[in-house]
């Protein structure tokens, strides 16, 4: 099992990568939605799911079992 640091310095920058990913396809949602004057996709559920993501990865009082609770998330049957 590696030690705290460990598991930082082997996984940084893959995270590091897939954090600068979700903020470029924020980005080009919000390019796209100003240009078009659209906001279609504002209450989208998929868009919704990013944002709740986004507020749990964030959560600095959060439990270790952050990747369970975005799978849920993501594995709801209702969309």
């Amino acid at each position: 099992m590696l030690s705290a640091p460990e598991v930082l310095d082997q996984y940084y920058l893959e995270a590091r990568c897939q954090l600068l990913e979700l903020a470029a396809t924020l980005d080009r949602l919000d390019v796209a939605a100003k240009r078009d004057a659209d906001e279609s996709v504002t209450g989208d559920p998929r868009l919704a799911r990013l944002r709740t993501t986004l507020g749990m990865l964030a959560d600095r009082q959060a439990t270790p079992d952050r990747a369970e609770r975005v799978l849920r998330l993501f594995s709801d049957p209702t969309d």
